[in-house]
């Protein structure tokens, strides 16, 4: 009989064992996507920022040369990302080639000439695809005699900026509320199976250990599963990366190699300091117990 409750125990210890390290990495999973989802918004709100176009739609009479000084000149100020995929000189005959593939190739049947004027596109910096930053931009540009308008979506940079900002603190407060969420889970889980044990911390009281003694298992223990449970977590982080990769091609460049590591690092920092911290507590609550509460 003696033997069979103590199978009965271990199995109730390996039980517990594996529930909390499960509850665990669980709770760190939903850290890290968070984690993951905010210290990359930034390079998501630039990747959509940098894809917007302004478009500077040149006069019917403008030059070739008047063209390539306008295009040097918005280089020059440094708003345009690139000089291969920031700005594209868009002609006449490309505008018409363009529509004609939109509206059927008849569309221009009704006119003696081409209407459509030359343009120039750019990609701007995402540090400058602001409200008050393109009008300024916008103000120099028609200082241009041959320019005849500038164009741009207003509307949609604010919503993306405003938008973004709203999504900063809602992160922001999901990743507190986590932390609240993940200590209170964690804290409970590791109470549960340090009381599990609670007669192995009553005997070595009994026999004189000291409060650091017997806390030293524990927080080794802690150690241990609060790696396994991060370790767990990271390899579920990476399988849910690779499963959106395969619906979404080609998001995960949008994710820095740098932060990304700086997120793994802190899901194990994070599993790990919470069920050492939790522990601490839990094994001197349980130390400082009276005899009689160990039965009960």
């Amino acid at each position: 009989m003696a033997q069979q409750d103590k199978n009965i125990i271990n199995q109730q210890l390996v039980h517990s064992y594996l529930s909390s390290v499960i509850s665990i990495s669980l709770v760190l999973l939903l850290m890290g996507i968070t984690g993951l989802l905010a210290i990359n918004a930034k390079s998501v709100s630039d990747y959509f920022k940098e894809h917007i176009h302004v478009a500077v739609v040149l006069k019917q009479d403008v030059k070739d040369a008047d063209s390539t000084l306008l295009m040097r000149q918005v280089m020059a100020a440094g708003h345009v990302r690139d000089a291969v995929r920031g700005i594209s000189y868009i002609s006449r005959e490309q505008g018409a080639g363009e529509m004609a593939e939109l509206l059927g190739t008849d569309f221009l049947d009704v006119f003696d000439y081409n209407p459509l004027p030359a343009s120039i596109e750019l990609k701007l910096k995402a540090d400058y695809v602001q409200t008050d930053s393109i009008a300024v931009m916008q103000t120099s540009l028609m200082k241009f005699p041959f320019v005849q308008e500038v164009s741009y979506e207003a509307p949609l940079v604010s919503a993306i900026n405003n938008n973004l900002r709203r999504i900063g603190i809602v992160l922001a407060a999901v990743i507190a509320v986590l932390l609240f969420i993940s200590f209170v889970l964690i804290h409970n889980t590791i109470r549960l199976s340090v009381y599990s044990r609670r007669f192995t911390i009553y005997t070595m009281r009994l026999v004189g250990a000291t409060r650091s003694f017997i806390r030293k298992p524990f927080m080794i223990q802690a150690f241990i599963q609060g790696l396994i449970s991060s370790l767990i977590a990271i390899l579920l982080l990476m399988g849910l990366l690779y499963l959106v990769q395969k619906e979404f091609s080609g998001i995960l460049m949008l994710v820095s190699p740098h932060l990304f590591l700086a997120v793994l690092a802190c899901i194990v920092i994070t599993g790990i300091m919470l069920c050492r911290i939790s522990t601490f507590f839990v094994v001197n609550k349980v130390v400082r117990l009276d005899t009689s509460a160990f039965y009960y």
